[in-house]
């Protein structure tokens, strides 16, 4: 029986269908803030170019070994070899494929490679320039970021966010707070550990300014995922205001005095805010700083190490249900504080700002 059908060019739809959402897939995944394909700094150039290197030599070692293994079935007459002549021809590809390839293949490697991994290292720069530090610290799950300041100036931290001088290398000190984590700034290049009792940096450098995305790249636990960074670099003049800014205590706000009051029973054991009086902090406790300081949280981007966006009210539905949006994070459930009470600390927090 002939079946007719009404539309012969539909059979193989789906399949080019198919092929063409995997090719879509690969070009968007070439671009994006997170993409190592979209460099935007010295370092990340660097590797760029290592990366497209490798390629290059992976498809055509590829395209060789597919072309002898096709060249295989070939049917032709078997030429009569003796012992010898077969350990002859064995030896050759052993030589050849097993050893001479792989070591010139390692040293080419090391050739191109060494260089990209020496320009992020912090070594001294040409006439002495002194190099922006900034010191980064992996908790579960979140990022700690601090600008140290020199013997007249406090120490700017943050949470969360990090704002970087555009045009100027950086070095980043990598610490742990606890398990090992991996700071990751795809679009700046590098990719370094950060072990537990153990410090490392790397320079890196943004060639403009702009918005980049940044992630723990070494899984860390339950919410590993959910442990973002949103990295900012800016004009020179622009940075050091910021850093001005956040260097002054805030002002605070009134009509907030219940809030302050609540936050000094409930939080300030673990959280702390520049500028807070001290007779807020009930019965006098310091700060552990378990958690994320928040002196310019209503200021931050995001809540949560990119969980929620930071707009009006999200502090408040953090608070209420943080468990729930972030299961695991170590502040613990705020069940026994009435809503209202954790509405007016949200409130306030969203004030704080420099």
């Amino acid at each position: 029986m002939h079946i007719q059908r009404p539309w012969p060019g539909w059979v193989n739809r789906p399949r080019r269908v198919a092929c063409w959402a995997l090719l879509l897939v690969l070009l968007v995944g070439c671009g994006g803030e997170m993409s190592i394909l979209d460099p935007s700094g010295p370092a990340a150039h660097a590797q760029f170019r290592v990366w497209w290197a490798m390629l290059a030599v992976s498809v055509a070692v590829s395209l060789v070994l597919f072309s002898l293994w096709l060249y295989t079935f070939r049917r032709r007459p078997q030429p009569r070899r003796t012992a010898w002549q077969e350990q002859r021809i064995m030896l050759r590809w052993v030589l050849g494929g097993g050893v001479l390839l792989p070591v010139v293949s390692i040293v080419a490697l090391l050739l191109l490679g060494a260089p990209t991994g020496r320009g992020m290292l912090p070594l001294p720069l040409p006439g002495g320039e002194e190099v922006e530090l900034i010191e980064v610290v992996g908790h579960q799950w979140w990022w700690e970021v601090r600008y140290p300041g020199d013997e007249d100036q406090n120490d700017v931290v943050t949470a969360n966010h990090l704002v970087m001088p555009a045009g100027e290398p950086v070095d980043f000190r990598l610490i742990s707070a606890d398990v090992i984590h991996a700071f990751w700034i795809p679009r700046l290049g590098g990719k370094r550990d950060m072990v537990p009792g153990r410090h490392s940096t790397i320079r890196l450098e943004a060639d403009a300014p702009g918005v980049f995305g940044a992630q723990c790249a070494e899984f860390c636990g339950a919410q590993h995922t959910n442990m973002l960074l949103q990295v900012e670099a800016v004009e020179r003049d622009e940075f050091d205001a910021w850093l001005a800014e956040r260097r002054t205590p805030p002002e605070q706000v009134e009509d907030h005095d219940q809030a302050r009051e609540a936050f000094g029973e409930h939080c300030a054991s673990c959280h702390r805010v520049e500028g807070l009086p001290d007779e807020f902090a009930v019965g006098g406790r310091e700060y552990d700083m378990e958690g994320p300081d928040l002196s310019d949280i209503g200021s931050r981007p995001t809540l949560g190490a990119g969980v929620l966006p930071m707009e009006e009210g999200a502090i408040a539905y953090w608070l209420q249900h943080h468990q729930t949006l972030k299961p695991g994070n170590r502040m613990p459930p705020h069940d026994h504080i009435d809503i209202e009470t954790l509405e007016n600390i949200g409130a306030w927090l969203e004030t704080l700002e420099p």
